[in-house]
Parts: structure tokens; sequence; C-alpha cells
């Protein structure tokens, strides 16, 4: 996802670590991806143990570490995880390729529930675009972000197939240009209308009466509501609340954290400062100037319409609402 749109490749882990590196570098991004992505590095360890005839158990105990120290705020990353350590410890003690076939069924599974959870979200969503929508997104929230359909995008995609959608615009997403890179992309190749603004932008066609809602995905939903999503996020929320338009976040349930009771505790990424300093190799900033780079931000619950989820569309008050999702 570093290459697009200039070039389509694939990438091939051969092995949990390989996988911990493609998180932490963004080639695999996006909350859902990376949660389904982290679990087969688990299934990788387990293979790797299993293929020099050694006993999983340590190799499977540093896998679920490294790969839960790779990025701190997407929670579906901890979800997935922590299905693995469950079945892991209900077959740690079978033979070496049983465990490994166990973890690979799990790690499927997991795959097809969050595919199937996207799309089920996305046709509760698509009833909330109305015919001629006019909507903004940020950042990437599709296929590529998930796993194979998307979720703000796959709402957009369902609205898109029944003919409601007049344009989308994607901002840019600074500094990683997700949204220019990656949702236009994505939205090209459907042959949906996207229009790419650069971030700052948003609130003046707010002004103009030419968004009629934005709609998000997420990283993290914690108990009373607050949405964690890529830094930009907050921004567009005071804009639309500002301006009577409707802010919609679009997630699977294994995004909610009813662990955390509100945004002030999720923890807040800050990548490296050469993400914004460095454009392809060529400095930007001046070297004697310091650079802040968190890769996410805190929309409060306050600012937010509702929660679409393959369980339903959540209104407040989200806390309740949340609850109610079991």
């Amino acid at each position: 996802q570093n290459r697009l749109p200039q070039e389509i490749t694939y990438r091939v882990c051969a092995s949990y670590e390989e996988v911990a590196r493609a998180i932490e570098e963004m080639t695999v991004r996006g909350a859902p991806a990376i949660g389904v992505a982290a679990a087969f590095g688990v299934v990788l360890a387990a293979v790797e143990a299993a293929t020099h005839g050694r006993p999983p158990a340590a190799t499977v105990e540093r896998a679920l570490e490294r790969l839960g120290a790779t990025r701190p705020t997407a929670v579906n990353l901890f979800w997935a995880l922590a299905r693995m350590r469950r079945r892991w410890q209900e077959v740690r003690h079978t033979a070496p390729a049983a465990v490994a076939a166990a973890l690979e069924a799990e790690a499927l599974a997991i795959y097809r529930e969050e595919e199937e959870a996207n799309r089920r979200l996305a046709q509760f969503g698509k009833e909330l675009v109305p015919y001629g929508a006019r909507v903004l997104t940020h950042c990437n929230a599709g296929a590529l972000a998930t796993v194979g359909y998307g979720t703000a995008l796959g709402v957009l995609r369902a609205a898109h197939e029944e003919g409601r959608l007049k344009m989308v615009y994607a901002d840019e997403t600074r500094p990683r240009l997700q949204g220019a890179r990656l949702t236009a992309w994505e939205l090209t190749t459907l042959g949906i209308p996207v229009t790419v603004l650069c971030d700052n932008m948003a609130a003046y066609l707010m002004a103009q009466q030419k968004i009629d809602l934005v709609i998000v995905g997420a990283d993290r939903i914690v108990a009373n509501g607050d949405v964690a999503n890529k830094i930009g996020t907050y921004g567009l929320a005071v804009a639309a609340h500002y301006h009577g338009v409707p802010f919609y976040v679009a997630a699977p349930t294994s995004t909610v954290d009813l662990q955390v009771a509100s945004g002030k505790a999720i923890p807040i990424e800050q990548r490296a400062e050469e993400e914004v300093r460095l454009w392809e190799g060529k400095p930007l900033v001046p070297a004697a100037a310091r650079v802040f780079n968190p890769a996410f931000d805190v929309t409060p619950a306050a600012l937010i319409s509702a929660i679409i989820t393959e369980k339903g569309i959540l209104r407040p008050p989200f806390e309740a609402a949340l609850r109610t999702l079991g």
C-alpha cells in the first residue's frame, strides 16, 4: 500500500517477523486488515515450528508479543490476537502440525467473519445516504484497509450500486496521502466519481453547502462512543457539526473496545518525523525545525451522528447503544 497508485504489487510474508514489519511500515494498514494480517502472522509462527519439528510454544508466544507491539491504537489488532491466543491455549498440547492447522482455521474464520461484517454494515449504512448525495470521506476505509470490501467505503459501494451517489470527496489525508493514493484509486477502479481535496479544503466545501454527509472508518470505538481514527478526523467532525452536516462512523464490532471508558485513554501512535519531513527522499522541512506527527486523533461522541456496525445503526446516547452489541 506504499506503492499505489503508481504500482500494483504484492508482498509475500513468510514469517511472523515479516508480517510485523509490514504492519509497522504500513504495507498493511487499516484497522481490520491489521488484525487479520496479525492473525495469519501467528499461523506462520506455528507453521515455522511444525516445519522444523519444534514444540511451537516459544515461537507462538514470541509472535503474539511481537505482533502486539506493532501499532498501539487500532484495537482490531489486539482483538484478533486475543482470539488467536485463546485458540492457541486450547490446542497447545497437541502435535505441532495440529496446532498450525487449528490456528490457520481460526485466522481464516476471522478473515471471513470480518468480510461478512463489512458487507452487512454496508447494507445498513447505505440507507443513510440520500439520492444525489455528495459525500466526504477521510483516509482510506475500503477494501485495502479491511479484507476485501470496506467499512466507510463499503457503505459508499453499496450506495453507488443503488445510484445514490453524485460525488465522493476524498481528503488527501496528510502526511501519507491514503485518501489521494488509496481511496481515490479504489473508487476510480469501482467506477465511483471521486474528487480529491487537500485536507484544509473540506470546511470550505461545507460552507458552500456542497457536502451532504461525512463518513469515516475507525481504529477504536470506546465505551462512551468516542472514536479514534486517522489524524484529521476530529477537525472534520468539528466542521461538520458547525455546518449541520451529518457525521457518520462505519466500523465492525471488532473495532469496539468497551474496556476503555473514553477517548482520553486511547493510546495515540506517534510516527517518525521523516513522514512529514521528507517527500520521496527530498526534504520539505528545515533541518532545525521539529516535526509533530501523531497518526490518529479522537473524535468525541457528541460530534457523531451515528455509528454503523454489522449489527445495525447506533444512535446517541452511544454508551447505552454500544452495550447492546454484546
